[in-house]
């Protein structure tokens, strides 16, 4: 009896085991100020990014990925599958009864952590609160340095580095220990970087990076350092990935890589031969034009550029579609899965993608609906994106060819059935807790 006993005990054991093991992980990255042009692999010419270029190459570059304009906008969405103008209530706060994409997967069986920036209240439990095991993040509670001998915050406690560390390093050390820990899965990681947001200073791979610095340093050389920055950005994505690998984990796990928004204000870029200036907070294409990359290998065909439209309120059905977890209908997300595109499949591609931005809340904010060409705002400007990426001569309604009047008819009938769903919140009420 007791060997019957112990054959059953073993048999579950490891059909557990393999039941765990055919769950896919999730590494969902997300950069924080670092647009479309800044990737190689999309024809970006001013910086180094080969660890990107080779995700790229192995897997799935999507040329048409939309955030918000600015960081809290996009990690709200993101993070809810929802458009800003049904939740988002103001600068660095998440809605304390929002439901997440942590939630989710923890419901799925799923190891959940999150490493980076936060930014978004609640206090110390916030992370824990909105889905997530385990957290090694820089802006929970605080601002002290983010970059060398900085201030982080892991699982509710107060951490200050002062013998050289650099932020990002620390993040990636415990990342990377997360899913040692956590190689027998499933679990789902979500990174939103530090880098290489302002201020722009030395990293530990710059020729005069400084070991002793303290403190915020202002954005020393202004944009000298930029270039760095995404260079350090492409090697955090690459000791992750070749983390997976160490662990045999590559094949069994979707690695998404993409970022919060357009590039700083004035960084100027080349991208296929042209200068591209950043727009972060603005409205027009490079405000929330974003680098989108997956990889899966033996899942996404390798070397594939898909032209499809995907927003910030894709990634919660996608991820939950990849990994088998349910979404509530109650929640009434806006976002559509492109898990069928990753796989190959036609799938079932955006015709437009909306936003509603504003960055400090309140009832009104720019709306607009867009596909991958045009664009139409709320009061009225119809934009050829392409030939007029900083809006300034919208086209005349009055003399549009046939094929852009039904595209303007469109989009006027997305933003028609958008009208007045604006969310009107009490900040008194969801004021998180400090």
């Amino acid at each position: 009896m007791k060997n019957w006993i112990r054959f059953f005990v073993f048999t579950l054991a490891g059909w557990a085991s393999v039941q765990a093991a055919a769950k896919p992980n999730i590494v969902l990255i997300m950069a924080d100020d670092m647009g479309y042009e800044c990737v190689t692999a999309n024809g970006g010419e001013s910086y180094s990014t080969p660890n990107l270029d080779r995700l790229a190459k192995g897997g799935m570059r999507f040329e048409h990925c939309y955030s918000q304009p600015i960081c809290t906008p996009s990690r709200v969405q993101l993070m809810t599958g929802i458009y800003n103008q049904r939740n988002y209530i103001r600068f660095g706060i998440l809605d304390p009864e929002a439901t997440t994409i942590g939630h989710l997967a923890k419901r799925a069986g799923y190891a959940t952590c999150i490493g980076g920036k936060w930014q978004l209240e609640n206090g110390l439990k916030g992370p824990n609160q909105f889905g997530f095991d385990e957290y090694c993040l820089w802006q929970v509670t605080r601002r002290p340095s983010r970059y060398p001998n900085p201030g982080l915050e892991v699982n509710s406690t107060l951490r200050d580095y002062n013998s050289g560390e650099y932020g990002p390093d620390l993040v990636v050390d415990y990342l990377c220990d997360f899913m040692e820990r956590k190689k027998d899965g499933p679990f789902f990681l979500y990174y939103p970087m530090i880098l290489p947001h302002w201020p722009f200073e030395p990293t530990p791979d710059s020729a005069d990076w400084d070991p002793k610095a303290k403190g915020v340093l202002k954005g020393l050389g202004r944009n000298k350092y930029f270039a760095d920055m995404v260079a350090y950005t492409d090697k955090m994505v690459g000791r992750l990935v070749a983390k997976l690998e160490q662990l045999g984990l590559r094949e069994n796990t979707l690695v998404l890589f993409t970022g919060d928004n357009g590039t700083a204000v004035g960084v100027k870029s080349i991208l296929n031969g042209k200068v591209v200036i950043g727009a972060k907070g603005k409205p027009i294409d490079t405000g929330n034009h974003v680098p989108f990359i997956a990889n899966w290998p033996g899942t996404i065909p390798a070397g594939k550029v898909n032209r499809d439209l995907v927003d910030f309120s894709d990634f919660l059905p996608t991820v939950c579609d990849t990994i088998g977890a349910t979404v509530p209908a109650k929640l009434r997300i806006d976002g559509r899965s492109f898990l069928p595109q990753l796989r190959g499949k036609k799938g079932s591609p955006r015709q437009w993608t909306y936003c509603w931005y504003s960055r400090n809340g309140g009832m009104k904010g720019d709306e607009y609906a867009r596909t991958q060409r045009y664009k139409l705002h709320r009061d009225g400007r119809f934009i050829d994106v392409p030939n007029d990426p900083l809006e300034l001569k919208p086209l005349d309604t009055g003399k549009l060819g046939n094929s852009q009047r039904k595209t303007l008819a469109m989009l006027q009938k997305v933003l028609d059935e958008k009208e007045g769903t604006r969310t009107r919140f009490d900040l008194k009420k969801y004021k998180a807790k400090k």
